[in-house]
């Protein structure tokens, strides 16, 4: 089998997993829920991660600033991934595990929904910033892989990619935001979905 056709078998092979576990059905459905009420109320989505994640964490606040489906008012929502200032200050200062902990204590509020992706489920700086984020009232979506590392019992939902290979992981990630945003635009914009 040629390496084009085996990664995209082991990817078709890892979403009819997910397509096959009603619970990752239920659990994304239950994250959409959670950032949608988060947002009525006033609250905003924060997402992290590092390398990969990181920039998946951007790519998820964009949908939910911008849109996805549908033309509607923005969503609030900030990717802790891009303010080199910040980061580099926090790294340099404190070192590079607070990089996030110390960006969800300043800008984080109870109400606040913390979505914090990791494949191995074990990057201090992402463990730390949910730590962070329970001690101040911020609830926590946890995206990770298979195991989860040290991600579940930090996390109030955490979503399982069915895979243990990073690239797999990611791919699963991104398109499980991609359906959590596209509820949460419907959910509060129906007037606009109908359109």
């Amino acid at each position: 089998m040629s390496p084009i056709v085996n990664f995209l078998t082991k990817t078709r092979d890892t979403f009819q997993d997910a397509l096959d576990d009603r619970r990752f059905h239920a659990t994304v459905l239950e994250i959409a829920d959670l950032v949608t009420a988060s947002l009525r109320g006033g609250g905003k989505l924060l997402t992290i991660g590092n390398g990969g994640s990181a920039g998946d964490a951007q790519h998820i606040a964009g949908e939910f600033v911008s849109r996805l489906n549908f033309d509607r008012p923005p969503a609030a929502a900030i990717a802790l991934t891009t303010d080199t200032s910040v980061i580099t200050a926090i790294g340099n200062d404190y070192g590079y595990e607070h990089v996030f902990e110390r960006q969800v204590l300043a800008l984080g509020r109870p109400g606040d929904v913390l979505l914090a992706l990791s494949t191995s489920g074990r990057s201090p700086s992402v463990l730390r910033a949910m730590d962070a984020a329970r001690a101040i009232g911020v609830r926590i979506v946890a995206f990770t892989g298979a195991t989860g590392g040290s991600m579940p019992e930090r996390a109030d939902l955490c979503l399982h990619a069915p895979s243990d290979a990073t690239p797999l992981i990611q791919q699963v990630h991104i398109t499980a935001a991609h359906i959590v945003c596209g509820l949460v635009e419907q959910n509060l914009f129906p007037r606009n979905a109908e359109k």
